[in-house]
């Protein structure tokens, strides 16, 4: 009984903290680590306590060097085409987003962070056109994909 409260206790507070960093995003375009960090912990700690999870310990390490490596190269090689271009240019993707990356891939494994990025792709490039907008919010989509691929793992996988 205590346990599934206390599961209960760190699910809301790691749906408040997705809510914060995507209102954070979405507003400011910034992901505040004082929200990161916070659901990057409550994924160690999910994941290694619960024995059905998405994915065991060994895995989840894996999907969050996966997604922080993904990050990381995908933000540099844009950063350099960018200031190939426009040396005055802003950086496409900020550190937060490669750290948000790592975060899906520990709570999701590398599987589901590759449903998650695809879903949030698809969600982002509607927003954008829908709205007209180049640069767009990546925290939104990101969590609302690592949620929908949360719910297919446990559904339909």
């Amino acid at each position: 009984m205590i346990f599934y409260l206390f599961l209960s206790v760190l699910f809301a507070a790691a749906i408040a903290c997705a809510i914060a960093i995507s209102v954070a995003d979405f507003r400011r375009r910034i992901i505040p680590d004082a929200y990161l960090l916070p659901l990057f912990l409550i994924g160690l700690l999910v994941v290694n306590i619960m024995p059905n999870w998405v994915c065991s310990p060994r895995i989840s390490a894996i999907g969050a060097f996966t997604g922080y490596a993904l990050g990381a190269i995908v933000g540099y090689v844009f950063d350099f085409i960018r200031r190939r271009r426009n040396p005055d240019a802003d950086t496409p993707i900020g550190i937060g987003d490669i750290k948000l990356l790592a975060t899906g891939g520990l709570w999701l494994g590398p599987n589901g962070l590759a449903i998650a990025l695809v879903l949030s792709c698809i969600f982002g490039g509607i927003w954008s056109k829908i709205n007209k907008q180049q640069f767009i919010p990546f925290a939104p989509f990101f969590v609302a994909g690592a949620i929908l691929a949360l719910i297919a793992h446990a559904f339909l996988i």
